[in-house]
């Protein structure tokens, strides 16, 4: 027994006992045919070191809330040591690239080292992320630096708290060692640090995994990795059959489109929604060059591949996460008799994204939806006002929260707008396009919010506490991941603790932690790193 208790992980790897497997042992780029996955261990590193660790987390998986013996663990989760009941494997899946059908990719710096199920009978995939190459790497080294480790690390956990669906993070290790990347990809590469994320999840499944099988036209292997996803991921849907194969696409047409309603709430931007990175367990996967807005504006997209194209753009994801569900359904179509079941959990994401959203942004509001009351104008008509001019999405929403509409006195409409125009100069990122003929629109909208809010009768109290429950006040800006990044390339590492702790209570107005609720600052407008971001990891 290992002093820390990680030798307690009670380990169950069902996904390699009982799906095919690639025969080949030997680790070496290819192209691998009939198989779900490929056996292969960790690259071993100089000199891991334990810089990162969520102790809710380690809960799930019955680990202390802080680690025992760092050291130990940190030889664990940088792949250097191998616990009993381990199975480590690399998946193979394909995917659908910016559109285009891009073959076999599969976990190239991705190692999945097996499936712990907790006291609770929770089943958990732990899956290091920059732990070296695979079979399924190409022309890629397989590991991964500390920039792009820390932002995935922190953002799985800030996405967690902020109650989107997601992945998670256990922990977040520095190799000890220096990888060559080209940040910009303008042929200057520059020696960073090293580090592994130890990522979390019940299934690390994707749509690419379905996609690959179907188009290699393996359909017997397509059917056993359907009805293993069922028996294991989705148990409450009952044995395989027709009808639990339509339940089960219909299952993942819905919670995908929760996830996307949980993402356009926050502000989010996953900037990379090819179907290889869509989880069959609608959570969010692989924090690339993701965002959050600053200033709301639509058409904004934080990853540089995209920047011509604009696919990903933060208004196109509700209709790309139904594109990608479409090749999904494509892919699972020669185990289905009719198109028809599978068109149906299509037309449900529809129907179900439509009806969350509505509901959200009137939540956003402190509202319940009432189609009747033209809430939906409402909202859309707020979006667009706050397209017109640089406003912050995150600030604007909670400053909204404060206004007073009663509070015992009548405040008249003058009131009301020198109050909200003072309490709006924190959000904007340009005070002087707040212009006369603005402000007279806004005061507009103000004047039908308030109708709207005097209809239902809600207090300034609970309106605020109902805006403040959905809206947070603290998001993983990128400049603030940023500034975390730069101290731990000098080795100071304790930004990334202090935003960890703060991004756990992303709703609470926590005093001692403003100066990380403020909007972006100039010297970070066009900073690399702080606004857009390109796929080099």
């Amino acid at each position: 027994m290992t002093s820390s208790g990680l030798s307690l992980l009670q380990f169950d790897n069902q996904f390699t006992g009982c799906l095919p497997g690639d025969p080949e042992e030997k680790n070496f780029r290819r192209q691998v045919r009939g198989a779900c996955y490929s056996r292969v261990l960790p690259t071993k590193v100089a000199q891991p070191r334990l810089i990162g660790y969520s102790r809710e987390v380690a809960e799930l998986l019955d680990l202390p809330p802080e680690p025992i013996d760092a050291q130990e663990f940190a030889d664990v989760f940088s792949g250097n040591v191998q616990l009993d009941g381990m199975d480590p494997f690399a998946m193979c899946y394909g995917g659908h690239q910016f559109g285009n059908w891009a073959g076999q990719l599969g976990d190239g710096r991705a190692t999945n080292l097996g499936e712990v199920v907790n006291s609770k009978g929770q089943r958990w995939m732990l899956q290091l992320k920059g732990a070296g190459p695979t079979p399924y790497s190409r022309t890629a080294d397989g590991l991964a630096v500390l920039r792009s480790s820390v932002r995935e690390f922190l953002c799985s956990e800030a996405m967690f708290h902020l109650g989107v669906p997601t992945t998670r993070a256990l922990s977040l290790v520095l190799t000890g060692e220096q990888v060559v990347r080209d940040m910009f990809y303008d042929g200057n590469p520059q020696r960073e640090p090293g580090a592994i994320v130890c990522r979390v999840a019940p299934s690390f499944t994707r749509f690419g995994n379905f996609e690959i099988l179907a188009a290699r036209r393996e359909t017997e292997t397509l059917q056993k990795l359907i009805d293993h996803t069922i028996h294991v991921d989705f148990p409450h849907l009952g044995p395989p059959s027709p009808e639990v194969y339509e339940q089960w696409f219909a299952e993942i047409c819905r919670t995908t489109a929760d996830m996307i309603v949980g993402w356009m709430r926050v502000g989010f931007v996953h900037g990379v929604m090819n179907t290889d990175n869509m989880s069959i367990l609608g959570l969010t996967i692989d924090y690339g060059p993701y965002g959050w807005l600053e200033d709301y504006d639509p058409n904004w997209t934080p990853n540089t591949t995209d920047a011509a194209g604009r696919r990903y753009r933060y208004s196109q994801q509700p209709q790309i996460a139904m594109w990608n569900l479409v090749q999904l359904a494509n892919a699972l179509a020669p185990i289905f008799d009719s198109v028809v079941p599978l068109q149906r959990g299509i037309d449900l994401y529809s129907t179900h994204f439509n009806e969350a959203c509505q509901n959200m942004l009137a939540a956003k509001l402190g509202l319940v939806y009432d189609a009747s009351l033209d809430d939906k104008a409402l909202s859309d008509d707020l979006l667009e006002l706050m397209q017109e001019i640089e406003t912050d999405m995150t600030i604007f929403y909670r400053r909204l929260a404060t206004l007073k509409f009663d509070g015992g006195v009548n405040a008249s409409e003058q009131d009301v707008e020198n109050a909200f125009v003072t309490a709006l100069a924190d959000a904007l990122y340009k005070p002087e396009q707040l212009t006369a003929e603005y402000r007279v629109k806004l005061m507009q909208w103000i004047h039908r919010y308030r109708a709207r809010v005097d209809q239902v009768g809600i207090s300034d109290e609970h309106r605020c506490q109902q805006m403040n429950a959905v809206n947070p006040k603290y998001v993983l800006r990128n400049y603030l991941a940023q500034v975390a990044i730069d101290k731990a390339t000098a080795g100071d590492y304790s930004g990334i603790q202090e935003l960890l702790e703060v991004l756990r209570h992303p709703y609470d107005e926590q005093p001692e932690n403003e100066h990380l609720a403020t909007k972006r600052p100039d010297w970070a407008r066009n900073r690399a790193g702080c606004s857009m971001l390109s796929c080099s990891s």
